[in-house]
């Protein structure tokens, strides 16, 4: 799933972008509300995860307004307030959801897996198609002409990280930060190892190549006329 976090606090932000990303998800992070409010409304997103108490907007405010545009991505709220009126007030303003906070993050991810068996109820499909190649996040399986290729963990957040990009130049640093949550070169060949693994098993046993290098820019998943 790809999955918004909004949080101003950057150590709790980090640890859950952490903990999802490495439950297979795809993470995009935002520091207070107005930027959550934009990226929810102009991103393609399976979930948002928003704090009640931000700056600049609060909680409540982002997803009144984020429902108000008729948005219908699931939002869980999360709170360190838990009285019953205040779970009242976060679903009535539009929350799908409402964990308090400090929370097991067991218990988080199995919520997040119940709003998505609700349904595709936002805007972005859980499955991803190019051609004959598909991908489905909730069921990780990939498909290709009817056959189903085996990809390890980190594969399947590279292909379907250039699922989301197909058709455009991806760079390096946005792999790095968007599938590695890296925001600094390691000066390693870990893409390249990884996309090669990936050319092999997308495209090897295929008549027409999808992963297409980009020479100086970067790569991209296409499919040639």
């Amino acid at each position: 799933m790809h999955i918004l976090i909004v949080e101003d606090d950057e150590i709790a932000r980090d640890y859950l972008a952490k903990a999802l990303r490495e439950a297979g998800h795809t993470v995009d992070v935002a520091g207070n509300g107005m930027e959550g409010l934009h990226m929810a409304s102009s991103m393609a997103v399976d979930l948002a995860i928003v704090d009640r108490m931000l700056p600049k907007l609060d909680g409540l405010a982002l997803v009144q307004s984020l429902r108000a545009t008729g948005r219908k991505v699931p939002v869980l709220i999360l709170s360190a307030l838990g009285d019953v009126d205040d779970r009242i007030t976060g679903l009535r303003a539009g929350g799908d959801d409402y964990l308090t906070k400090p929370y097991h993050m067991a218990e988080l991810l199995a919520r997040i897996d119940a709003l998505a068996r609700r349904g595709d109820t936002g805007e972005a499909s859980t499955r991803l198609k190019l051609a004959d190649l598909e991908l489905d996040r909730m069921t990780r399986r990939v498909m290709r002409n009817g056959k189903k290729i085996e990809l390890t963990a980190r594969e399947f957040q590279l292909l379907e990280f250039m699922m989301r990009h197909s058709g455009q130049v991806v760079t390096r640093t946005m792999l790095l930060e968007g599938v590695w949550d890296y925001h600094f070169d390691p000066q390693t060949n870990v893409i390249d190892v990884h996309i090669s693994r990936l050319r092999q098993a997308i495209d090897k046993d295929f008549d027409k190549p999808l992963l297409h290098t980009v020479r100086g820019a970067g790569y991209s998943l296409r499919e040639d006329e």
